[in-house]
């Protein structure tokens, strides 16, 4: 892995991480594809021609449905999806702990029940970096608990305790995975994980303790599950001044274009978030200014595309009023286009953001954008 800052305005960093599996240009947004697919009929050609540099896929998902062995045996999910770009997998700690009926935590690791089937399923550090092994995607995650933002103080600190102790045993196991012939990626590269709730003594002392274990990138968790946007950028704010400058950091599940903007100008560069297929699949379209529903009456005989100038597939062939026939008709490929939209609008505001900071003009970027959220104008 070679992590290369190209430019800098105050915390925000323009950079680029070489890869075995190619360059990512960042700041970046990866896009979910939580089972090796993104939800929405969306396909890895799709992805390409939108423009997407690196996609995410999860390890707890693709464990208990196909399965990380029969993956393997087809050479990894690169080849499994036919996908050549950079793959990041998280490593299935936030999808065990939201399955809060379903589990046990111990110290050697969680112990729940599969939400398909029921079986029982036994997750620890090593059994977690073995998946992703398997797997063979570009980046992994480290095995961690997500706690709640809003947990008492006490559980929080016990749960970074153990994240951190399960951090050393991921960081040993994936050296012994990397070092066996018979692994598919031996460049492997693996992210550590902040945690800390809404406590700044407890996540400062996290990331400076994590800091020191040279690891291939450092990810703040545990954020945009319940505490306010104010907090989540406090936290931030206080978090990445003690995670090294160096080294790629990344904000899981996180967010709206407008937390990306304000995350990127607190030294953030890696992003994931859910929203724009899943809104897209209802028909919610991001565009310049603002958010947009097809549903509502008013775009029923609007010629439009769904945004002015875009270049996606979406916006290049059809109107507003097509789309939304599709979606009142429950035609499949209402939610193709849409969700391919939302993709293209992420992937460019990410392409503007890099070309903002290569100009060094990223803070009047940033006011532009925001106030153009804000107008609601459609």
């Amino acid at each position: 892995m070679k992590y290369n800052i190209i430019k800098q305005e105050g915390a925000a960093k323009r950079a680029c991480l070489e890869t075995v599996h190619g360059t990512v240009q960042t700041p970046v947004f990866m896009n979910v594809g939580t089972v090796g697919a993104i939800k929405g009929a969306v396909s890895t050609a799709d992805l390409e021609e939108i423009g997407t540099q690196i996609e995410l896929s999860n390890t707890y998902h693709l464990h208990v449905r196909t399965g990380d062995r029969l993956i393997r045996q087809f050479g990894g999910l690169h080849k499994f999806m036919s996908w050549n770009r950079p793959i990041l997998t998280d490593s299935g700690g936030f999808q065990v702990f939201s399955l809060a009926g379903l589990r046990k935590i111990k110290e050697e690791g969680v112990y729940f029940q599969s939400h398909i089937d029921g079986r029982k399923i036994f997750m620890g550090p090593e059994e977690s970096m073995q998946i992703q092994s398997n797997l063979a995607s570009t980046i992994a995650m480290a095995f961690d608990e997500c706690a709640p933002s809003r947990a008492e103080r006490d559980y929080v600190q016990a749960s970074v305790e153990r994240t951190t102790r399960w951090l050393y045993r991921c960081q040993k196991e994936m050296q012994r995975l990397n070092r066996l012939d018979d692994t598919i990626n031996k460049e492997q590269l693996l992210f550590g994980i902040n945690q800390g709730a809404v406590f700044d003594d407890i996540r400062i002392d996290h990331a400076k303790r994590i800091s020191g274990l040279e690891l291939d990138g450092y990810a703040i968790g545990g954020l945009a599950v319940g505490e306010t946007h104010e907090e989540m950028y406090h936290v931030i704010e206080q978090v990445v001044p003690h995670l090294p400058k160096e080294k790629p950091t990344y904000l899981m599940g996180v967010g709206t274009p407008a937390n990306i903007l304000e995350a990127v100008e607190r030294g953030v560069d890696f992003f994931d978030c859910v929203y724009p297929s899943r809104n897209g699949r209802h028909g919610h379209l991001y565009t310049a200014h603002g958010k947009i529903n097809l549903f509502n009456a008013k775009f029923e005989l609007d010629e439009r595309p769904i945004e002015e100038g875009c270049g996606c597939p979406a916006c290049r062939r059809y109107s507003r009023a097509y789309i939304r026939h599709l979606l009142k008709a429950k035609e499949m490929l209402a939610m193709r286009l849409c969700v391919t939209h939302n993709l293209y609008f992420y992937n460019k505001l990410m392409s503007e953001i890099r070309d903002a900071l290569d100009k060094g003009c990223f803070a009047a970027y940033k006011r532009e954008k925001l106030a153009g959220f804000a107008s609601g104008e459609s």
